[in-house]
């Protein structure tokens, strides 16, 4: 069996306020609140492993502590066997840089760049030269299917074409880890849905490690290998689609899943065709 690409254990993140001095002074602080409590998890090579969840669940503060862009208040986050916060300041930039991802709700592009010079950011960083990083963002912006805009500006864009170039972005780096908050809810229905195709047919071709947070649940069942359903900073349950819609732990869990349509996922014996960590 393959060993966990990442793994939580007993993460806790609080957050309390401060008491203001002063005039306006408080004489107590606000109480502690538990953003992320005793979360345990591992998360395997190659699979698309969503976190679900209603806002305020703490799935975002959740993928941020998987690079420690947040930092747990107790607790341990593992890469690749080796604890984040062992890490240097300099090991943890090289981390973000190299080995993991990051895609935005938000197309978070640089407006001064063309398309071509945006996708390749990362490896202008990395210091690789500018016609390798060119070659390589060219290559990568065929992938996505953007090859006829690399000279065009993020304002003459539409929002899917922005999102395929921050997807573009994130990906020409060669991460083992791609991170995605809620990548595709600004985009409408229809450039929601090709994005997710889009997304589906690179994992068929690469089979990277990916962390992707919805609130959305049927974007959730169409793209999760496993799904991680969480409730005021906790996890609820964990599974594969078919396991959480034929069996879901609480009464929370099965309303998240209400009103959709999960048909394809009721199974009536066996989860023969569950998706495994492969050995």
């Amino acid at each position: 069996m393959s060993q966990p690409i990442i793994e939580l254990h007993h993460v806790e993140k609080n957050y309390s306020s401060v008491p203001r001095k002063g005039l306006f002074a408080r004489k107590e602080n606000k109480p502690t609140v538990n953003a992320l409590t005793d979360i345990n998890l591992r998360i395997w090579p190659g699979e698309i492993f969503v976190i679900v969840g209603l806002s305020g669940s703490g799935k975002s503060t959740l993928l941020r502590t998987l690079n420690a862009l947040i930092t747990p208040t107790s607790g341990e986050v593992r890469f690749q066997g080796q604890a984040l916060g062992s890490l240097s300041a300099a090991q943890m930039i090289a981390l973000r840089r190299e080995k993991t991802g990051m895609v935005f709700q938000s197309f978070a592009l640089f407006d001064e760049r063309n398309v071509l010079d945006n996708v390749a950011f990362g490896l202008e960083v990395a210091g690789v030269a500018r016609e390798v990083r060119h070659q390589r963002a060219r290559e990568m912006l065929a992938k996505v299917g953007l090859s006829h805009v690399e000279d065009n500006y993020p304002a003459e864009l539409s929002g899917g074409m922005q999102q395929r170039v921050g997807l573009a972005r994130a990906l020409v780096v060669d991460p083992a880890v791609l991170l995605m908050d809620e990548a595709f809810s600004a985009l409408d229905p229809i450039i929601r849905r090709e994005m997710q195709t889009l997304l589906l047919s690179l994992q068929e071709a690469e089979q990277r490690t990916i962390v992707f947070v919805t609130h959305d649940m049927e974007e959730a069942l169409r793209l999760g290998n496993r799904i991680a359903i969480m409730e005021a900073g906790k996890l609820i349950q964990v599974g594969p689609p078919e396991k959480i819609i034929n069996a879901p732990a609480t009464p929370y869990v099965r309303h998240l899943f209400s009103g959709v349509d999960t048909s394809r996922w009721q199974l009536a014996d066996s989860y023969a065709d569950v998706w495994q960590p492969q050995a």
